[in-house]
């Protein structure tokens, strides 16, 4: 039993990390202290107020834990860790997980190229960006390799030289072959460092020549060639046009701002790269009444920087914001160089600041709507099901569904729903092994079982390694079930779930005759739903989308001619065996209920073969496991 007063006269008078868990062990907070015990203390004191959203979570504190560093700046490392893993309800959290793209440039190879990149390593390579439009970095690469002719294959230079022929590319001109020995590394490296000045914005020089070429191909009469150099000055032109000239210093850097209508708020960035206006992107934020601008905007910055590879020199920002001086720390520390938190009062950067602030409002003026709607199809369609169901605090929802393929051959399929959309991560395929025919009830059985024995075995044995935090495939179960079906359905999930000793509701999607969903089957009635509600809504696309995966897994077996025996999967099974066993037992269960010693015993077939084919039959495995 933990004893929350007992355990706060533990706690130490050094920098760390504080989790909060809840009656069902889920973290539900997580903070950083200079000094855990005062900290930690303060929010058990009656005196002390933080707001409702604080006094929320600190009613449902069961326990807590903490991690002493021995900094501040490693304790906000790690609560910027911790809070994106575990996504906290109570922190105040991005709604968006962005990824943004950039141009990487291979210097450590002997022929470098040009390529697109999703992340920003720490190695050789010359990155450029982030841009907020993969759209235009592909543009931009392509544009690239027609102007300097750079080479876009894997082959390893110079090792390769001469050993294959050279490529596509070659013959229509847009590589000069190296791979080939055509052109030289010192050649090969004047037109890299072209193109790495192309994409520092040094356009004049690539246009001035473009413009000259076409002259010159135009009155040798050579109209094709004049046509070409045309279409890429037009192409040059369009990217310097998007390069909006913000300041004349050259540097990197970000301006930040928000607007906040006290439940919504909206966090505007711009991405200002080597002086120039590159982009902009907004965030959506949750935000307690109580949250101030300060702490909303530290809070974006926490944890958008420990999610991007790139740190620009400056971030301005629209006011100052909480732990300052240890952010500015951290992310010196990430980027290796200084960075400075600055918040101008006048002059341009100030205007910009203001223009952030001024775009921030619109979005969040414009959105609101939208994101009400969304969440209305989400987690409230969740809720109304929940509401008819009567239960509480829905989740996560799996659903099943038969395909029949043919023979002995069926498959099914589970599809995962959280917090009203799908996680497709989430989502399993099943062979059906034990089921011969078009067998719906018994096939269900089986998955069912599967599913849940599966996840039983991984939740002990991440409880014996004490990993309870961690998950496998299986491990976290649903707070609903829904079947594809009646009363039938049902019953059969019931009986698994009864078998295997588990207590998670079960409800049938029922169809009228017309085969559309017409209510929910549960404990034993049919509850009809208002067709044109959320909820109904939610629960047609649950149902389509066990359909969809189960048809298109029975497809995926068809296409690879899969379909004509599941002994085809069992490891040391092949073509000869498969026929020496059908034709001593003629069926698949007589083949599942055979021993070990009466397998062996068939010709072409040895102990260890006999041994994969009987583990294959009584094993709770799964398809893709």
């Amino acid at each position: 039993m933990f004893d929350i007063q007992e355990e706060l006269k533990k706690l130490p008078q050094k920098p760390g990390v504080y989790i909060m868990h809840d009656a069902k062990d889920e973290i539900i907070y997580i903070g950083k202290a200079i000094r855990l015990r005062n900290r930690v203390r303060q929010y058990f004191r009656p005196s002390h107020n933080e707001g409702l959203k604080k006094e929320q979570m600190v009613r449902q504190i069961e326990r807590f834990e903490y991690i002493i560093t021995d900094s501040e700046l490693e304790a906000l490392i790690l609560e910027c860790n911790l809070i994106k893993e575990h996504r906290p309800k109570y922190n105040t959290m991005l709604r968006d997980d962005k990824s943004y793209p950039y141009i990487r440039v291979t210097l450590g190879e002997a022929f470098p190229r040009v390529l697109f990149s999703r992340q920003m390593k720490k190695d050789k390579s010359r990155y450029f960006g982030p841009y907020t439009s993969g759209g235009a970095v592909k543009d931009t690469i392509e544009l690239i390799g027609k102007l300097y002719s750079l080479r876009t294959c894997s082959r390893s230079l110079p090792k390769d030289i001469g050993k294959e022929r050279p490529c596509l590319n070659y013959h229509i001109h847009q590589c000069m072959a190296p791979c080939q020995g055509y052109i030289s590394q010192e050649e090969y490296r004047k037109k890299i460092d072209q193109a790495m000045a192309f994409l520092n914005g040094h356009y004049q020089p690539v246009m001035e020549d473009l413009e000259r070429k076409m002259q010159e191909a135009s009155e040798n009469m050579n109209f094709e060639k004049a046509i070409e150099y045309r279409e890429l000055l037009k192409a040059v032109k369009q990217i310097a046009q998007k390069q909006k000239i913000t300041s004349s210093d050259g540097e990197d850097k970000d301006i930040v701002a928000m607007a906040s209508d006290g439940e919504d708020a909206v966090v505007q960035i711009f991405f200002i790269r080597d002086g120039k206006l590159i982009g902009r992107d907004h965030f959506h934020v949750n935000v307690g009444s109580e949250d101030t601008r300060s702490q909303v905007l530290a809070t974006f910055v926490k944890q958008f920087y420990a999610g991007t590879p790139f740190i620009p020199r400056e971030l301005m920002l629209q006011e100052e914001i909480e732990d300052s001086e240890v952010i500015a720390e951290w992310l010196t520390q990430k980027r290796g160089q200084k960075v400075y938190l600055r918040v101008p009062k006048k002059g341009t950067k100030e205007k910009l600041v203001e223009l952030a602030a001024q775009n921030a409002n619109m979005v969040l003026s414009q959105d609101k709507e939208k994101i009400k709607r969304e969440e209305g199809r989400t987690i409230g369609a969740l809720k109304q099901i929940g509401s008819l169901l009567g239960l509480e605090n829905l989740k996560r929802v799996e659903a099943y569904d038969i395909s029949n393929i043919s023979g002995f051959e069926s498959v099914g399929s589970m599809v995962v729903y959280e917090k009203g959309k799908p996680k497709r991560s989430d989502y399993r395929k099943f062979k059906l092994r034990t089921v011969t025919g078009p067998d719906d009830y018994g096939s269900m059985y089986e998955v069912l079982t599967r599913r849940f024995s599966h996840g039983m075995k991984e939740q002990e044995t991440l409880k014996q390694r004490d990993m309870e935090n961690d998950y496998g495939s299986f491990t976290r179960f649903p707070d609903l079930i829904m079947m594809d079906g009646g009363k039938g359905q049902v019953n059969v999930a019931l009986r698994v779930l009864e078998e295997l000793g588990l207590h998670i509701p079960v409800c049938g999607m029922v169809k009228d005759d017309n085969h559309r969903t017409r209510g929910l089957y549960y404990h034993n009635e049919e509850i009809p739903i208002d067709r044109h509600s959320e909820g109904f809504k939610l629960i047609t696309r649950i149902q389509d989308e066990a359909h969809r995966f189960a048809i298109e897994f029975h497809r995926s077996l068809r296409s690879k001619e899969q379909v004509h025996s599941v002994l085809d999967d069992i490891p040391g099974i092949g073509a000869t065996r498969r026929k020496a066993l059908m034709k001593k037992f003629l069926s698949l269960d007589a083949i599942r209920n055979a021993d070990v010693e009466t397998l062996a015993s068939i010709p072409s077939m040895n102990e260890q073969a006999a041994r994969s084919v009987y583990k294959f039959f009584h094993s709770p495995a799964v398809e893709g496991d």
